[in-house]
């Protein structure tokens, strides 16, 4: 799949944003005034920032409200509705905090569940499709929701969690990588399977069906190469997870050394999705004779 930067930092900022908003609404830190807003802001910009690049990938920006119309049928459209609902409860508890100092309890829980859920709903958006069996298995929700967990806890100033949670996520990512590595050569999907010519025997392909490039190739074809793959694994989980979750287990540092691990988490993040959508191959690629 072509990995578009519009959707790298949609699927990347929202779920940070979202992971610190779910630490909040759990009273962790528990904090008022001026330090209150500090960290709801970082939470909003980085969620509402996340959704507005998503619709930098549309073909037709200012029809993004039509994404609210087909809740019943489209995870993207349930997105929609549970980050507005999401984003609207925790603007409630957030006023609670910075204004009043009162911290709404059962706001509070209700905002963090509606974070998480919307965190889920956009992997289902990728989890859903049979037609990318890298996608298509219980690991990517999996994978989402813990890096938006721990990128959260990173962010929220709990660094004896985000330690743990970090190291979790690295490992998860890991088997991730092993089990989608072979899972579409397990689905079993053929240039004869794409075409329909397998009751004629072995198919291969004479001239390729377009002479130029068109929608398909350009959106659901992109190779990778091997090398190159696996350098920028080795990179995302550095810097993803094991630097900054064995230098907060190792020793707790202070202010400025807890920013450098979230900048190193930050740039493995944006490493690792790059990876989700450049690795996921599409069965369409069969049809042209490029997987």
């Amino acid at each position: 799949m072509h990995p578009a930067p519009s959707v790298i930092l949609f699927t990347a900022l929202s779920g940070l944003g979202f992971g610190l908003l779910t630490w909040l609404g759990l009273g962790m830190p528990d904090v008022t005034g001026t330090v209150a807003f500090v960290f709801y802001f970082i939470g909003f910009a980085l969620s509402g920032g996340g959704l507005i690049a998503s619709t930098f990938h549309l073909g037709n920006p200012q029809r993004a409200i039509k994404a609210f119309t087909q809740w019943r049928t489209s995870w993207l459209s349930r997105e929609a509705w549970l980050s507005l609902a999401a984003l609207t409860v925790m603007g409630i508890y957030a006023v609670g905090q910075i204004f009043f100092g009162e911290r709404l309890v059962l706001v509070g829980y209700v905002g963090a569940s509606l974070s998480l859920i919307t965190v889920f709903s956009t992997s289902m958006i990728y989890t859903q499709l049979k037609t990318v069996p890298r996608w298509n298995h219980p690991t990517t929700p999996m994978m989402f929701l813990m890096l938006s967990v721990s990128g959260g806890a990173l962010l929220a100033n709990q660094m004896d969690k985000a330690a743990l949670l970090l190291l979790v996520s690295g490992a998860l990512q890991v088997l991730t990588w092993h089990l989608g590595d072979g899972r579409f050569a397990q689905r079993g999907s053929t240039l004869e399977s794409a075409t329909g010519l397998g009751h004629m025997g072995k198919a291969r392909q004479f001239e390729p069906p377009h002479t130029g490039t068109n929608y398909l190739l350009d959106e659901f074809v992109y190779v990778v190469g091997r090398k190159h793959s696996r350098n920028l694994r080795v990179i995302a989980l550095l810097c993803m997870s094991i630097i900054p979750g064995l230098g907060l287990l190792l020793m707790p540092p202070p202010h400025n050394a807890a920013l450098v691990f979230i900048v190193l988490h930050i740039a493995g993040l944006f490493a690792s999705r790059w990876l989700f959508f450049a690795e996921a191959e599409h069965v369409v690629g069969l049809y042209y004779d490029k997987r």
